[in-house]
């Protein structure tokens, strides 16, 4: 009888192991993460969540080669623009698309030229808040006292004489005598575009070196729909008059915020939100059918419960943090890929002039051992000494288990411009008591002070960042006292955008793969921090880095615009002009039978193309 029983157990354990072993649901892939996707509207999609779930049912004009950043492949255009083929002319300033014929929408339409040109149209008409049409804004519009346009409203404002969109309007209603200023800015865009049968031909008004990578494939903003699809279903009609009623919708009334009729290797299955999405493969699409039939993404916000579906094998590829990274490592049946520079750049922001009105953050908003007074970080000495005062390799060491480059800039690893020549910061405490004895001619050193620096609730890195800098401040001297405290991301955004923030910690990750998309907004006296930096740092950028990076920006030979970005690299570090931590590392956590993924920077940041998978 024990001889049976034993018998009996080790055939249920060879079963268990041949079972481990096999692959699980050959025909479907699932990734479970941590993110939320809001909404499944290309014009509408700015965050990576988004993006995953368009870039499987949608089409760009254009695609990456594998993995690099600089090299395309044609997609919906069959050829990629380029001065030697002589589809980009003019310096610069004019694209030829040849648009793919035969290419069907999920619901049997053909894809037309006027499909890509009503698609870019309605990103600019759309321009919802804190979305991805800046960018093509700033390339499809003319400038405004040299200075980039980033959203259709500019000229609309310009050509009315107004200084506020909302002045336009009386009870949400435009006022007549501002239709005018509707139609001229309309038109000021729409004549960009130009077609000649199967051509798309787009009309830049300046070069714009960065313009292709913005319309590749990952730049789910750009992704093609199906024009009559989307008027059908209640989307801007494609004309001028009223085009403004459309102009920043709320989530919710966005018609296509939750359907689809892409052109790519998937269709939408079904969306339960908050939990997970599912998409059939397309067997009609145009470059041949997907190796698997259905892609699952999955919100899984507990490590623990995605860690045994990956080893369960219910999960295929799942989200790691950092700090558990060791928990996988070594799984039987598990493939862990990491250190894969990621284009972000995790940065400390001095601000050169606190807004002290209402909540403050400075004390007594004097150089009197109490507090800091308002221009505090406008000494580049106090900009220096916390420079030297950073503990970089110990941030990157605890805190990224590793996983980190120290930065020199905010330009990443691995884009044209950064530069190794470019020397970063050290942790050096010798040299931070000497920047801090030579600020405010001594009286720093004497006096002391007292300083309030905020993190996002949550955000552990962020936190251990502060702290850090609380601990060697009192190092180095008792009257240095940093307070560190933590608020709700909505209060943390307040206080970034109001500039009452002495000190901040935030990241930044590429829009698309080009510096510019890095000094503009940590550099520039009109970027996306310059904002909330304070007038003496805008100052500053305006006469010693702003003529380069517009400088960077005229020119599309890349050798000119490598020497303009080492440059301005090396004004940031003379200049102390921000704290750069860390450009994390990336890492990639698969089943062994997953085959068919590999490493491209815009691809880690944007989701995985489920296209190029099977098992």
């Amino acid at each position: 009888m024990k001889k049976i029983v034993l018998l009996t157990l080790l055939v249920a354990s060879l079963s268990i192991l041949v079972l481990a072993n096999a692959v699980a649901n050959p025909d479907t892939l699932i990734e479970e993460t941590t993110g939320t996707i809001p909404s499944l509207d290309p014009a509408w999609c700015y965050d990576n969540a988004s993006v995953e779930a368009v870039s499987q049912m949608y089409d760009n004009l254009i695609q990456y080669n594998g993995t690099s950043l600089t090299s395309y492949l044609p997609m919906l255009s069959t050829n990629v623009p380029s001065t030697e083929e002589g589809t980009i002319k003019d310096n610069g300033k004019t694209y030829v698309f040849h648009i793919r014929k035969g290419v069907q929408f999920h619901n049997g339409d053909i894809l037309t030229p006027e499909d890509v040109k009503y698609s870019l149209e309605r990103l600019l008409v759309l321009d919802r808040s804190g979305g991805a049409a800046w960018m093509i804004a700033e390339a499809l519009f003319p400038t405004i006292n040299g200075n980039y346009v980033d959203s259709i409203t500019q000229w609309v404002m310009k050509y009315a004489g107004v200084k506020k969109w909302n002045d336009m309007f009386s009870n949400g209603k435009l006022k007549s005598e501002y239709e005018d200023a509707m139609l001229k800015a309309f038109n000021l865009m729409d004549k960009v575009f130009e077609i000649k049968g199967n051509e798309l031909i787009i009309h830049l008004p300046h070069p714009y070196p960065p313009f292709l990578s913005m319309l590749a494939h990952y730049a789910g903003w750009t992704g093609v729909t199906d024009k009559k699809w989307a008027i059908d279903n209640g989307a801007w009609p494609g004309t001028a008059d009223t085009w403004w009623k459309y102009y920043n919708p709320t989530r919710e009334k966005d018609p296509l915020f939750s359907i689809e009729n892409g052109s790519g290797p998937f269709t939408l299955s079904r969306w339960q939100k908050g939990r997970q999405i599912v998409f059939e493969r397309f067997d009609s699409y145009w470059a041949g059918p997907a190796k698997i039939k259905y892609a699952v993404i999955k919100r899984v916000s507990e490590f623990t419960t995605r860690k045994l579906d990956l080893q369960r094998g219910n999960a295929d590829i799942i989200y790691v943090p950092e700090q558990y990274m060791s928990l996988v490592e070594g799984m039987d049946g598990v493939r862990v890929l990491k250190g894969f520079p990621t284009l972000e750049i995790v940065s400390g922001f001095f601000n050169f002039n606190v807004n002290a009105k209402g909540k403050s953050f400075i004390g007594s908003g004097k150089l009197d051992g109490n507090g800091v007074p308002p221009d505090f970080f406008s000494d580049i000495n106090v900009r220096k000494a916390f420079e030297y005062l950073f503990p970089y390799e110990k941030y990157i060491n605890q805190v990224w288990n590793g996983e980190g480059i120290i930065p020199n800039s905010c330009i990443p690893k691995g884009l044209l411009g950064y530069s190794k020549e470019v020397p970063s910061y050290d942790f050096d405490l010798a040299k931070a008591t000497e920047y801090f004895k030579k600020a405010y001619n001594g009286e720093l050193w004497k006096k002391g002070f007292k300083v309030t620096i905020v993190y996002n609730t949550g955000n552990e890195q962020r936190r251990i960042a502060c702290e850090m800098i609380k601990h060697y401040a009192a190092k180095i001297n008792p009257k240095f006292k940093v307070s560190v405290i933590g608020e709700l991301w909505a209060s943390y955004l307040d206080d970034v955008f109001a500039g009452r923030l002495p000190f901040f910690v935030m990241g930044w990750t590429a829009d698309y793969p080009d510096a510019y998309d890095f000094v503009q907004p940590f550099l520039s006296s009109f970027g996306t921090y310059g904002k909330f930096l304070g007038d003496n740092f805008r100052k500053f950028a305006a006469k010693e880095l702003n003529p380069l990076i517009v400088a960077s920006m005229k020119t599309s030979v890349p050798e000119e615009r490598a020497k303009i970005y080492k440059e301005l690299a090396q004004k940031a570090h003379d200049y102390a002009m921000e704290l750069y931590m860390v450009q994390p590392m990336g890492h990639h956590v698969e089943r062994t039978w997953v085959k068919g993924w590999y490493y491209n920077p815009m691809s880690l940041m944007a989701g995985l193309d489920f296209y190029k998978l099977s098992k």
